[in-house]
């Protein structure tokens, strides 16, 4: 008899919580860039001692979403014009590099997976399930490349993009999206045409400058 796994193995931790939600909130806007996160405002908003609070933010500054500044603590970074151009041409790399790797490596469940999500992102009726699925799309493709330290850039990058996402979608409103890049990289990586599907990919990231519109 194999022993039972704890319900808390299974479970975020608190910090992760914290961390997921206020995540959230930064990459939608509702704190706004240069907001000053304090500890014990934060501690009691979500009803928790500082420490998971602490590790909350340093998960955050890892993902490049907050800075610890000498004398005024920490604060929400500032998406800037240039730093979306960074993560922009930084993904159109980057991305298509794990593409790549991960394309030879993609199963039929994986296929099923970017076709869930593609159907998903049809389908939303609001940016925020829009992105959700954007996202998950965008995971789905790479997450066969054997490379973790490469994802753990592109989650980055990623997390860049949506909040452009919501800053340009609030500014000049946000309409449901045909996403037909998503539909021919699909059909691409079906027929194993790899060179093919990172093309594809590569143009489609290489719209979000070109329109200035998150892709």
């Amino acid at each position: 008899m194999t022993a039972d796994i704890p319900e808390s193995s299974t479970q975020p931790t608190s910090a992760e919580r914290i961390a997921a939600q206020l995540r959230a909130l930064i990459v939608r806007g509702e704190i706004a860039g240069g907001a000053a996160l304090r500890q014990d405002h934060i501690a009691e908003r979500f009803a928790s001692s500082h420490v998971p609070v602490r590790e909350a933010f340093q998960r955050l500054e890892a993902q490049g979403l907050v800075v610890t500044l000498p004398r005024r603590g920490v604060r929400v970074t500032i998406l800037s014009p240039a730093a979306i151009k960074e993560a922009m041409e930084m993904r159109a790399v980057l991305e298509v590099l794990a593409l790549r790797h991960s394309a030879p490596n993609l199963t039929t469940a994986d296929i099923d997976r970017l076709e869930q999500t593609q159907a998903q992102c049809a389908a939303a009726t609001s940016l925020a399930d829009w992105d959700t699925a954007n996202c998950a799309f965008h995971e789905a493709m790479v997450s066969a490349c054997g490379m973790p330290r490469l994802l753990d850039v592109l989650q980055q990058l990623q997390l860049t993009n949506s909040r452009y996402l919501f800053a340009a979608g609030l500014v000049r409103g946000w309409q449901p999206r045909s996403d037909q890049d998503h539909r021919l990289i699909i059909e691409a990586l079906k027929e194993k045409n790899v060179e093919r599907a990172v093309q594809l990919l590569g143009r489609h990231i290489g719209t979000m400058e070109r329109v200035g519109f998150a892709q």
